[in-house]
């Protein structure tokens, strides 16, 4: 026996949805998708990736928002990354970011092959986006991602604590150690970085 196709819902009827929702989702462009809970040192690398963010954006021109600031990708489909900078005139009610220059995702234990596969597709599509930062959980570590220009292809760089994140777009360079202050890479409450 065949089960009916269920109609693609459409970015209406997802922001209409997801406004009486407890969980968190994205919309992959035809359904909600319910996004995992993180754990403590997620917490912690997204306050500072935050921190750091509007620590060098305040007064100029571009502001760092997320994780609840929505950003269009491919077709109708809306994440919620981490982090992101635009440099775009807002609406308080906006539901969505135009002008996203740079999106920064911190890596938890289901969300890997979302993170660098299908983000990284959905982010290259948007031609406004010029860099994607990944951060890793386990280690102070982070991939970056960055273009010259929305038609060119993604240049990879891994950093490590000790070296600087550059990101010429927004014009702002953040030691990765940064983000990884008072985070603790195993049980042990005295192994923590920075």
């Amino acid at each position: 026996m065949n089960a009916p196709l269920r109609k693609p819902w459409t970015q209406e009827e997802f922001f209409a949805w997801d406004g009486h929702q407890e969980g968190r989702y994205e919309f992959d462009g035809l359904a909600p998708v319910a996004m995992n809970g993180g754990t403590i040192n997620h917490s912690r690398i997204m306050g500072n990736v935050h921190f750091s963010l509007r620590q060098r954006l305040r007064g100029g021109n571009c502001v760092a928002l997320g994780p609840d600031a929505g950003l269009q990708t491919i077709g109708n489909a809306v994440r919620y990354p981490d982090a992101l900078v635009t440099c775009s005139k807002l609406a308080g009610n906006a539901l969505l970011v135009p002008g996203v220059v740079a999106t920064f995702e911190v890596l938890s234990p289901n969300s890997g092959r979302l993170d660098r596969i299908t983000k990284l597709r959905e982010y290259a599509a948007v031609p406004s986006i010029r860099h994607y930062v990944i951060l890793e959980y386990l280690s102070a570590d982070v991939t970056v991602l960055s273009r010259g220009e929305a038609n060119e292809p993604w240049i990879a760089t891994t950093l490590t604590s000790d070296e600087t994140l550059h990101l010429p777009a927004i014009d702002i360079e953040i030691t990765v150690g940064e983000f990884y202050e008072g985070v603790t890479f195993d049980d042990s409450p005295d192994a923590e970085v920075g």
